[in-house]
């Protein structure tokens, strides 16, 4: 079980009720703002608007000869090729420039790497094989920055090469014709917050000689995928992308290719938001290039047949059924060998295993971190080399850390929250103590929950969730809101959906309200009914016959009164203890007594481990908790099997001390005591 930090944003309550009355809006809707930066009531009636803005697409340094470059080909009847990427922004790039060409009556093809074959960007050999196919002209969506070899090839055969894309840039910039990336040092466009998709349509746009605004209607159901997808901030001109492609579905006006997505995805128009998007459309796309050719979902979007787009979305649903399994399966066997080796103690866990998918281990590391509240590095053996991906959560830079441990590794990339490694296989152990050593050498920061506000259960209405309504579309950058609700006291517990699922009621003084905890069932929920709990919560509005209902989700839970503090400095004293490093004996060693109390609890039928851990969190703490139990292992008085502790059935009498975790502790606890 993760623990997070819970975090309520501060704000001037007074500041955001003028805010309100300035902008006329809710109060709540106010407040939620300006915990998020938007003080200012220009800004706020901009982030509000449903008009379009875009920045000047003039801006991006060398669009202007891009497009000159483009137009000339085309009018020369030269061979065009869109050369994309096979992720989900790369193939909505590469879908659009194309669909747009060919409307522009290009000779045009396009061309998508195959991820475990050629890998990210352009190649040399993809070079030769568009020159034997007559290709003039290269046009990179989503990739090209980095390609100085490929680029330069290209130019030695005598084709062109115009760049696009959204990455950083390296110190020397490729000799392309045109080299379009509003990160270029020297571009001095104003939002940067760009997909490979939108440099693609400010292409257009510029070709066109149309503003992004006359254009949008045209393109925002496409463009909003790719936002989505590539977790763009959902502020200024992605909001406005998102917020017109959410209406061009909902309107069925969009591409054949999306609507027979959601068809196959189970999704219904009229439903549609950022959310379904994000679940519904983004992962199949993905799953295309993960589990076999991205080209396929490129073809999906440029078709305007329905019956081929329901084959070919349906050919990729089933690549998603068997992403999904891949992924549970690989996810399953790293959990395994991080708890059989004890790398769930480690500050960066980092797990490997023979011949994993590549083209999942970066969703398994960001379910790893979930899941142990720690930054992750899945990485796949093959032999001699293994290749690896890496998630963390916000306060901790995986990229420095991989960067500090670099001597072990052959190629590296990435950001402090997502990153990708390469080494041999034999480097692995010392790459896994390195990141360690770095991380135990620099402050340790928790994961964070933050939430927006706290909140009155008596303000849980359909009034507040239909209110929140004007801050949609929700995503990166600009969240669903997330309510604390503080103390309130679970008095029913009821399984729904076939135990699946819970139904909650809660009180707190004359107040009632039901919540749903969504995927946790009876056996294995952590909490008793009298426990006093603090929880995290979003609410939206439910219509059926006519009558409008809130519902309220819990997306996490906790025993009110922890001391946060006290919570990870315990925890980091045991995980010190675990890994060999730093801990302090005196503040995770339970007494006889303690130990006893723990041991009691266990009962026949067994008890989960996450709900003993609850019960003894608040009095006997964490670390204390954790010693006791592997004590009582250690001596054969319980045992651990699927997540829960059970009795051994003994007659024997049984010394404590006996254990050598426990005997160990109490020994340094007695020397400590001495001084």
């Amino acid at each position: 079980m993760a623990y997070k930090k819970w975090q309520v944003k501060a704000v001037d309550r007074i500041k955001a009720k003028e805010l309100a009355l300035e902008c006329d809006v809710e109060p709540i809707v106010a407040l939620i703002s300006a915990s998020r930066g938007y003080t200012d009531p220009t800004d706020l009636e901009q982030f509000l608007s449903d008009e379009p803005y875009f920045s000047d697409a003039y801006e991006l340094i060398d669009i202007m000869h891009a497009a000159d470059i483009v137009n000339l080909n085309i009018s020369e009847n030269k061979k065009i090729a869109v050369y994309g990427d096979y992720d989900c922004d790369g193939v909505t790039a590469t879908a659009l420039l194309y669909k747009y060409l060919i409307g522009r009556g290009a000779d045009c093809i396009y061309y998508i790497p195959d991820r475990f074959s050629e890998g990210y960007g352009m190649n040399c050999d993809a070079v030769r094989r568009l020159k034997e196919l007559g290709v003039d002209l290269i046009i990179t969506v989503d990739n090209g920055i980095s390609c100085y070899d490929e680029i330069a090839l290209a130019n030695s055969l005598g084709m062109t090469v115009v760049v696009t894309d959204h990455h950083l840039p390296p110190e020397r910039l490729p000799e392309a014709a045109a080299v379009v990336d509003p990160h270029r040092k020297d571009c001095p466009s104003s939002f940067k917050a760009v997909c490979g998709a939108e440099v693609a349509f400010k292409l257009i746009c510029v070709m066109e000689g149309a503003e992004p605004e006359e254009l949008l209607p045209l393109y925002a159901d496409i463009l909003s995928v790719a936002v989505i997808a590539d977790i763009m901030p959902l502020t200024l001109e992605n909001r406005i992308i998102v917020k017109y492609g959410i209406k061009m579905f909902k309107k069925s006006a969009c591409l054949v290719g999306l609507r027979a997505l959601l068809s196959v995805a189970g999704v219904n128009l009229s439903d549609i938001n950022a959310s379904r998007i994000a679940f519904g459309i983004c992962p199949r796309i993905n799953a295309a290039g993960r589990m076999g050719n991205a080209a396929r979902a490129v073809e999906l979007l440029v078709t305007d047949d329905m019956m081929q787009a329901l084959e070919i979305a349906n050919e990729i649903d089933s690549d998603n059924a068997l992403r999904q399994q891949t992924e549970k399966k690989i996810c399953d066997e790293a959990i395994d060998e991080i708890e059989r080796n004890g790398y769930c103690y480690d500050r960066v866990i980092v797990v490997d295993g023979v011949g994993w998918h590549h083209g999942v281990v970066g969703i398994v590391a960001s379910r790893i971190c979930e899941k142990y509240g720690k930054p992750a590095i899945v990485i796949s053996r093959d032999g001699d080399t293994a290749h690896g991906s890496g998630r963390s959560y916000e306060g901790f830079s995986l990229y420095d850390a991989i960067n500090s441990a670099s001597e072990h590794l052959t190629k590296f990339g990435g950001h402090a929250q997502a990153a990708g490694v390469s080494l041999s296989s034999d480097k692995i152990g010392d790459f896994r103590t390195a990141v360690n050593n770095y991380a135990v050498n620099t402050v340790y920061t928790p994961p964070v929950l933050n939430l927006d506000c706290k909140i009155n259960p008596a303000a849980l209405t359909v009034d507040l969730s239909e209110s929140i309504k004007a801050l949609e579309p929700f995503g990166y950058d600009n969240p669903e809101p997330l309510f604390g609700v503080f103390s309130v006291i679970l008095q029913r517990i009821t399984p729904i959906g076939n135990n699946k699922h819970l139904k909650l009621l809660f009180a707190k003084g004359d107040n009632a309200f039901q919540a749903l905890a969504f995927g946790v069932n009876n056996e294995g929920f952590c909490y008793n009914v009298g426990d006093t709990l603090d929880l995290a919560v979003t609410v939206s509005t439910n219509c059926f016959n006519g009558n409008y209902t809130v519902n309220v989700v819990i997306k996490e839970m906790r025993l009110s009164n922890i001391d946060e503090n006290k919570l990870f400095d315990n925890i980091l004293n045991f995980e010190g203890f675990k890994s060999g490093g730093e801990y302090n004996a005196l503040k995770i060693t339970p007494t006889r007594s303690e130990v006893g109390n723990v041991y009691r609890a266990i009962t026949k039928n067994g008890v989960f481990a996450e709900k003993l851990l609850n019960m003894f969190l608040l009095n006997l703490g964490y670390g204390k908790t954790k010693i006791a139990l592997e004590a009582l292992l250690q001596l054969n008085l319980i045992k651990y099997e699927n997540g829960r502790y059970y009795l051994v059935q003994t007659t024997e009498k049984t010394n404590l001390l006996n254990s050598e975790i426990f005997n160990k502790l109490t020994k340094e606890c007695e020397q400590l005591d001495r001084y």
